[in-house]
């Protein structure tokens, strides 16, 4: 649906699962000099048991000795005898439970995609760096991975579920929202957030919508969880409007929400009941889910739009007939997808995506939302831009309603310290 469909999937894959035992790191470079360096590097960095191996081989024969006690590899792309990219061919095999940053000096969009496949395959990629590693990327990737670990196993753990279980959970209330905010890159003033519902499992903890949204789409339940997540975003609209936030919201619409035509009338009457304004709410449509539900979507976008709701096309650029949505659909907003926004800065692929979407969304006068806006890099990357509103990790993570007054607090104390002189 919303920049979740890619972070949660990749982080719920990273933590899965991880044993309590000792761990290893492993870098896998068939240059000796950059095996001692990247070696000493982590060691300075406080990582023990780090273990480095010249041949992808007799690093794969490690992995297969230790199945359960390896949780991050550093790997080199481009090596004799078997390749980086047979490397993690091996590792799908396996179904490797760590993470992977690969680190190559070779072409950009080549590395970008053996990570793309690693993650189409389900493996834990966490990117790539570029070789030599820096100890500042070394320092990123580190933090990333901490920050991974440090979630509760039972919040990310995949479990399978069922029909009955999810129509349950609606009926009884356990599907929640989780807020996350949005702030104007011009002067950091806090403008909105985004819906992202979680479902409070009682065995399982809080779990990501990755893990039942296509649960709710093939057993006709999204129509169901569609209207309790906006009566629920409603409701909380209600109780900081109470204490004097007024955040515009935004709520995502799956394909199969645009085929019901009373959609429309639904969202009309709920924003009435409720007093929400039509332009504080913003609907998201990614753009595959546009194209799946043509007719019918068209006919429901048009309508929100003539009723002065927000229209915003998510995930901009991953779907399909991107240009042709952008002309038939009076849509006032565009989200970049993260990933043309974390890291941009020093990837010229993921730029040259970023600066293309910008250009068309300013020409076509709409406002611009960067997603995955992660670390002070990516922050200073989209400032400097020209786009209009960031949505990230670094701004705020996602948050139950009640705790949206906290971060707002502290944000206010972050935010002069953003934009010196």
């Amino acid at each position: 649906m919303s920049s979740r469909s890619t972070t949660m999937n990749t982080i719920s894959t990273i933590s899965r699962a991880l044993p309590q035992r000792e761990s290893h790191i492993l870098i896998v470079d068939d240059d000796v000099f950059s095996l001692r360096i990247h070696a000493h590097m982590l060691e300075s960095a406080g990582r023990e048991n780090v273990k480095c191996f010249a041949s992808a081989r007799q690093a794969l024969e490690f992995v297969d000795e230790n199945p359960f006690s390896i949780n991050l590899i550093l790997l080199d792309i481009n090596m004799p005898e078997m390749d980086g990219i047979e490397f993690v061919r091996h590792l799908v095999k396996r179904t490797f439970q760590g993470a992977t940053v690969l680190i190559s000096g070779e072409n950009v969009r080549l590395v970008n995609s053996v990570v793309t496949l690693g993650r189409e395959h389900g493996l834990a990629m966490l990117g790539r760096v570029t070789k030599p590693l820096c100890i500042d990327h070394l320092h990123s990737v580190l933090a990333l991975w901490d920050d991974v670990c440090a979630k509760p196993s039972g919040s990310v753990a995949k479990h399978s579920y069922d029909t009955g279980e999810l129509r349950e959970a609606i009926s009884c209330g356990d599907l929640v929202n989780y807020y996350q905010p949005q702030v104007c890159l011009k002067d950091g003033a806090f403008l909105g957030v985004e819906t992202l519902v979680r479902w409070v499992h009682a065995e399982h903890g809080v779990v990501p919508p990755i893990e039942f949204i296509s649960l709710a789409e093939e057993c006709g339940l999204i129509d169901d969880l569609a209207r309790d997540v906006l009566a629920g975003s409603l409701l909380d609209a209600r109780l900081w409007d109470a204490i004097g936030l007024r955040p515009r919201i935004a709520i995502n619409l799956s394909a199969e929400n645009l085929r019901d035509p009373q959609l429309t009338d639904y969202i009309v009457s709920a924003c009435e009941s409720a007093g929400l304004e039509p332009r504080r709410l913003v609907l998201e449509v990614t753009e595959s889910g546009l194209f799946r539900k043509r007719p019918a979507a068209l006919d429901i976008l048009a309508r929100l739009g003539l009723k002065r709701f927000g229209l915003s096309i998510d995930d901009f650029g991953t779907g399909y007939a991107s240009l042709s949505q952008l002309q038939d659909v009076s849509f006032s907003e565009l989200k970049i997808d993260r990933r043309f926004v974390h890291g941009a800065v020093n990837d010229t692929t993921r730029r040259a995506f970023f600066d293309a979407s910008l250009d068309l969304a300013l020409s076509l006068d709409m406002t611009t939302v960067a997603e995955g806006v992660e670390d002070k890099e990516d922050w200073s990357f989209v400032r400097d831009s020209g786009c209009h509103v960031a949505q990230g990790y670094f701004v705020g993570r996602p948050m139950p309603a009640g705790d949206l007054p906290k971060w707002l607090a502290e944000w206010t104390i972050r935010r002069p310290l953003l934009f010196p002189g």
